[in-house]
Order: C-alpha cells, then sequence, then structure tokens
C-alpha cells in the first residue's frame, strides 16, 4: 500500500500542482486546521496570505480550532466518515495517537516520491516524529523548555548574572539567597516559581537520560505496554524535588500548566521560572525595561545527571483524503511553512525555533539574534541534546500528563508522600494504556 501511495504522489509531482489546477480552471482549495492563539495565531494567519499571494494554483483557507485538546477531539469525532481538513496542526503528544489511527498519509510517503532533501531539517527535532525510519509527521511549531531568570534580581542578591543555575541543587541554594521577606516576616519575593506541569515531567525523564516508557520508550516495533519511571527512580527523584522546595517554603504552589508562574515572573514576585521557548517574545514584550531577562538550559534534577531535552510544540499532518491533488497541494503549504525564510518569520514573531537549518542563514534570523540573544539558548540547548534523547511516545499521553499533574497536586496538598504518589501514579496511568491497547489490538 505504501508503494502505491509513493507511485501516486511521484506522478502527481511530476504533473505539477499547477497542471493540476489548470485542468480545473480553478485553484485547489485546502483547509489548515490549527491550534494557535494570540500573536502565534496572528503569524500563522499572515504565512499562509502570504502563501496564497504566492501560489495562484493553490489557497488555503486557515481555520482555528482551540487549544490542542480541542482540536484533537474533533479529529477523533470527524474520524475517517468524514474530512474535516486537509492539514492539521497537532501537539507532540499526540503522534502516536494519530501514527494508530491510519487517518494521514506520513511525510515520508512525500518525501520519498519527491526526493527531498531531508537533511534540511534539524535532525533532533526529526527524531522526534521519526518511528522506524519513518517521519510521519513534518515538524512546525518546535520549542524545548528553558530557564527564565531576572538578571537584575541575581545582581541584587550578590549572583552572577551570567550563570544561571543548571541543576536543583544549584537552584535551592540561590533561592536562599534570591527569597525576599518583609517586616512581618511574608515572602515578597521568591528564588524560584514554577507551574505545575505535565510536560516538564517529561523532560526531566529525559535530562536524566532515562525512559519514560517501555519498549524503548514507546518507539519500538511493539507500543508501550507500561510506565518505567517508578522502577528507574526518575519519579522518585522528580517528586522529591517537588516535597522539598515546597515544604521548606522556597517556592509557592502556582497551579497546573505556566500561566501564573511566568505572570508571577513578570511581576517580579519570583526571579527563576521556567516555560517553553515559545513563551520568549511574550516575556520580551511584557518585562520591557523592568529588568533584564535571562535564559538558561532547562534544569538537571540531580547534579550528575546525563541527559538531554526532547522537542515540544506540535507538527504538521497530511490527512488521507483521497483527493491526490489535495494532498499534493498540502505538501507544498507545508514546504512552504518550514522554508528558512518562513521559519526566520515565525521565530522572530513566536520564539519557536526554526527547524530548517538554513533558517540560520536567512538575514532576518541573524539580525533577531543578534538584538534578542536569548533566542539563542534554546537552539544551543537543542543542539547538545543527542537524537537518543527524542522523547517517549505513548498513545494515552495527554491523559498521563493529566495524571501526572492531579498527582504531583497531592503530594503538594500533603494527601500522600512521596513513594505513595510514585506508586499510584504509575497505577493509573499502567491502567489507561493496558485499556487502551486492548481496545486498539
Amino acid at each position: 500500500m505504501k508503494k502505491l501511495i509513493s507511485m501516486i504522489l511521484a506522478v502527481t509531482i511530476l504533473l505539477g500542482t499547477a497542471g493540476l489546477a489548470a485542468a480545473t480552471e480553478e485553484p485547489i482549495q485546502i483547509t489548515f486546521w490549527h491550534s494557535m492563539g494570540g500573536v502565534n495565531g496572528e503569524a500563522i494567519t499572515q504565512m499562509a496570505a502570504d502563501f496564497n499571494q504566492s501560489h495562484d494554483d493553490i489557497q488555503v483557507t486557515v481555520e482555528y480550532q482551540g487549544d490542542y485538546d480541542d482540536a484533537i477531539n474533533k479529529i477523533k469525532s470527524a474520524g475517517m466518515s468524514q474530512i474535516p481538513c486537509d492539514v492539521f496542526q497537532l501537539y507532540d503528544i499526540g503522534t502516536r495517537f494519530m501514527i494508530d489511527s491510519g487517518w494521514t498519509l506520513s511525510m515520508q510517503d512525500f518525501i520519498d516520491a519527491e526526493g527531498y532533501n531531508i537533511s534540511q531539517i534539524e535532525p533532533n527535532i526529526a527524531a522526534y516524529y521519526t518511528v522506524d525510519g519513518t517521519l510521519y509527521s513534518m515538524p512546525f511549531n518546535s520549542s524545548t523548555p528553558i530557564l527564565y531568570y531576572n538578571k537584575d534580581a541575581f545582581t541584587a542578591a550578590g549572583l552572577d548574572p551570567e550563570t544561571p543555575p543548571t541543576n536543583f541543587d544549584e537552584i535551592i541554594e540561590m533561592s536562599k539567597a534570591l527569597t525576599i521577606t518583609d517586616e512581618s516576616g511574608s515572602v515578597t519575593q521568591y528564588g524560584i516559581g514554577m507551574g505545575n506541569y505535565g510536560w516538564f515531567f517529561e523532560q526531566w525523564i529525559g535530562k536524566m537520560g532515562k525512559h519514560y516508557v517501555d519498549n524503548n520508550n514507546g518507539r519500538g516495533t511493539e507500543p508501550a505496554t507500561k510506565v518505567v519511571f517508578d522502577e528507574n527512580g526518575a519519579a522518585y527523584d522528580i517528586l522529591s524535588v517537588w516535597d522539598t522546595l515546597i515544604s521548606d517554603g522556597l517556592m509557592p504552589y502556582l497551579g497546573t500548566g505556566t500561566s501564573d508562574a511566568l505572570a508571577a515572573f513578570i511581576a517580579g514576585d519570583v526571579t527563576i521560572t521556567l516555560g517553553s521557548t515559545a513563551s520568549l517574545k511574550m516575556l520580551l514584550n511584557n518585562i520591557g525595561d523592568d529588568f533584564e531577562l535571562g535564559t538558561g538550559y532547562f534544569p538537571y534534577i540531580n547534579a550528575d545527571d546525563e541527559g538531554g531535552v526532547s522537542i515540544g510544540g506540535g507538527s504538521l499532518w497530511i490527512l488521507d483524503s483521497g483527493d491526490t491533488a489535495r494532498e499534493q497541494a498540502a505538501w507544498e503549504f507545508i514546504k512552504y511553512m518550514i522554508s528558512p525564510e518562513e521559519q526566520a518569520y515565525w521565530n522572530a514573531q513566536t520564539g519557536y525555533f526554526p527547524i530548517t537549518v538554513a533558517t540560520q542563514d536567512v538575514e532576518s534570523f541573524q539580525e533577531n539574534l543578534a538584538h534578542y540573544p536569548q533566542f539563542g539558548t534554546a537552539i544551543d540547548q537543542l543542539h547538545d541534546s543527542a537524537p537518543e534523547y527524542a522523547g517517549a511516545l505513548l498513545s494515552v499521553f495527554p491523559e498521563a500528563r493529566a495524571l501526572v499533574q492531579q498527582y504531583t497536586e497531592k503530594l503538594i496538598n500533603g494527601e500522600m508522600d512521596v513513594q505513595t504518589t510514585v506508586d499510584k501514579l504509575a497505577t493509573e496511568i499502567n491502567k489507561a494504556i493496558e485499556i487502551y491497547n486492548l481496545t486498539n489490538e
């Protein structure tokens, strides 16, 4: 079947989308579903408008579908009974589900048919979406978590503003110097404040060089059957850090996700926080001249950990519509969206780093990096992380991430100790994995 698809695509490429459009005397119409709000959504709208302006033979309609969870639920509801769009943006943790669904055409089909040079894509980014040598979706809005810190506060506390912490041993020590209390003993400035976010949990496991699930971290020939973070000690170490920071009064609890933590950082209530590279432009805009923003690598849990980060964000999928002209038009649109010039624009507008290697040679990218050197941190971190830290694949990752946040909160609230939290979290995620595997045999 895969060979047949490649043959059809190869013929379509030889004909060209212009020829196909000419045969119908109308441009090929395709629909792009995305989940970018705010300035990120405005950037996507502009990029699609520029594509339409430069392509008479293809016209793209852009439709915002809410957040990633909303979008994937709409895709699940439609299933194969109705193809609701041609190009679909999905978060990284939906990858295994989309592969299993059979509703999409892999990027590898188009790459092989065209002889597209895959080396144009950053290898550490492509690695996440590649399983058994097949690139299933095209990376687009790629990010890693990084550390943000207030350089002015570091200077005031007698810390080196050019040396951010690299692990939580250092963060704990620095937090003691950075914490400020008023005359009544109330804390007016905390050293660190971070959100309870399941993505961070996954990243810390990778920074330890360990796996989240079995079967080669879910990337083997068989899907994952259970978590292993309870067996390899990763979850215990991570939750122990949470327990120490909260119990010792070094950090306030700032809820799930990262919104409240980033808001506290902007306000100067905390001096170190963690967030996606995609938050960088927003932080620069909101902080302004209030203080100098510093960036550092996402911190290790333990000082002797040796691992790397994996990418987050999202990628672009082509749905199997059965219409080769629309599918080829979708491929042309995706190639445009990852072109060096468009990725330079995307990076400057959002903070997501460019997925195309040649983007770093684009003048506008170099100018933005010179003006805002903080953009370079995520790129350097990515290059310092080997492809083997590409991250886990798990069909029930959205549910698992929610459970991580739920049980971390139980620990913070004193409902259970660290080991009990680890055990119950593992049990709950394993139940979800078992149910999924049984219903998708």
